[in-house]
């Protein structure tokens, strides 16, 4: 396919520009940074007139995109002002969709987030491990947004039954350089308790997006993409209980099993993470 990725050049970007590209696929980047004959465009989604005029392809240098994976945004809360962060996200999405719709494009994959599942768990979660079953919990602006650009999608593709807008809710995403510092916080379980001790390799989650753009039909889905392990050498289990005793664990876990299920991106996408930061770094004990 020739798809448009917003946001390649960012932490996540740049392993679903490869991974794609990889696979055959003409891949052009959409971000506000990028390097020159790398197949990257300069585009501010917040300027919805470059967004339709990008994906509508550019003369002589890239065609229409066929499908659109976006995930240029500000990625995550406290980086820029909340009223900043939510006008950047929110409506970026919004142009992002509004002109895949007029443009005849339609099958959408959106970077959505972890945090719609309640992050930091100050309230702790309905059930262990968390999903999609439950109503999205906010807790943050930046959460807020994601959660009403999700809202927003289904909207969308009720009035247009032919789209397709998979959101996938990512973990916090790691590079093989970060995994160094993962066996430190065995020292204090309270450290990553704020996602469920979880995360998502870059390659991965790559993996995730192509698998969305194979396996999604009309309509909105989401699913929510983590490596199947923890970052903590206890077992999954021990630490439900010390952090969170009054809340139900519904199946017996794995024993670093992750506690963001990605069971639904693994039956419904075929998504089988393949990388894991105990491959990368000997365990301390």
């Amino acid at each position: 396919m020739r798809i448009a990725v917003t946001g390649g050049s960012g932490k996540l970007g740049r392993h679903v520009v490869e991974r794609l590209r990889s696979r055959g696929h003409d891949v052009v980047n959409l971000d506000l940074h990028g390097e020159r004959w790398t197949g990257w465009v300069q585009v501010d989604v917040a300027d919805y007139g470059q967004v339709v005029d990008a994906l509508g392809g550019i003369h002589g240098e890239h065609p229409a995109a066929e499908a659109v994976v976006h995930l240029a945004a500000i990625p995550a809360p406290g980086l820029r002002p909340d009223v900043a962060t939510f006008a950047n996200n929110m409506v970026g999405t919004f142009h992002v969709l509004h002109a895949a719709i007029r443009l005849g494009i339609t099958k959408v994959v959106l970077a959505s987030s972890e945090t719609v599942l309640g992050l930091p768990f100050d309230t702790p979660p309905p059930y262990l491990p968390v999903d999609e079953e439950y109503a999205g919990r906010p807790e943050s602006v930046y959460s807020l947004g994601k959660h009403l650009e999700e809202t927003m999608a289904v909207e969308l593709c009720r009035w247009h039954p032919d789209l397709s807008v998979t959101a996938l809710r990512f973990s916090n995403v790691m590079d093989p350089e970060d995994y160094d510092a993962f066996p430190s916080f065995d020292a204090d379980p309270m450290q990553r308790k704020w996602n469920l001790w979880s995360y998502i390799d870059g390659r991965d989650g790559a993996l995730a997006v192509e698998r969305a753009l194979e396996h999604t039909s009309p309509g909105f889905e989401r699913f929510v993409i983590a490596s199947p392990d923890t970052v903590m050498n206890r077992s999954s289990a021990d630490l439900a209980a010390e952090v969170f005793p009054g809340v139900a664990v519904r199946k017996e876990l794995g024993e670093h099993e992750t506690l963001l299920s990605i069971d639904k991106a693994r039956r419904l996408l075929g998504y089988e993470p393949r990388h894991s930061w105990r491959d990368e770094v000997r365990p301390t004990r």
